[in-house]
């Protein structure tokens, strides 16, 4: 899975707004260190369950997943950090070593 073209980002939004199902949009508003993906980086969230795009993946995607649930049911945008540290990293498998700020926005039709 990539990052999402913008113009396939609102399509995708605009689809399941013409549903009536919410999406979240989670954006990588900020990067410090090595990083999986760059500022700007989206990934959408439906409430069937379906995904589109990636703000990096294995274990920070499955954290962006579980914020992104708790913001569809909640409603609540929010930014959050997710740190890449040389520890988090080495207890993960991860290479990384950075931090990631995500903004988690959910869309309502």
């Amino acid at each position: 899975m990539g990052t999402i073209a913008q113009a396939e980002l609102y399509y995708l939004i605009n689809e399941a707004g013409a549903r009536g199902e919410r999406v979240v949009v989670a954006t990588v508003a900020h990067t410090r260190g090595s990083t999986p993906q760059r500022r700007g980086a989206k990934m959408l969230f439906f409430e069937n369950g379906e995904v589109a795009g990636t703000v990096g993946g294995g274990c920070i995607e499955a954290e962006v997943w579980a914020e992104a649930r708790e913001a569809l049911r909640s409603g609540t945008p929010m930014l959050h950090q997710f740190q890449l540290t040389a520890d988090e990293a080495s207890e993960e498998g991860m290479v990384c070593g950075g931090t990631m700020e995500i903004f988690i926005d959910v869309w309502k039709p």
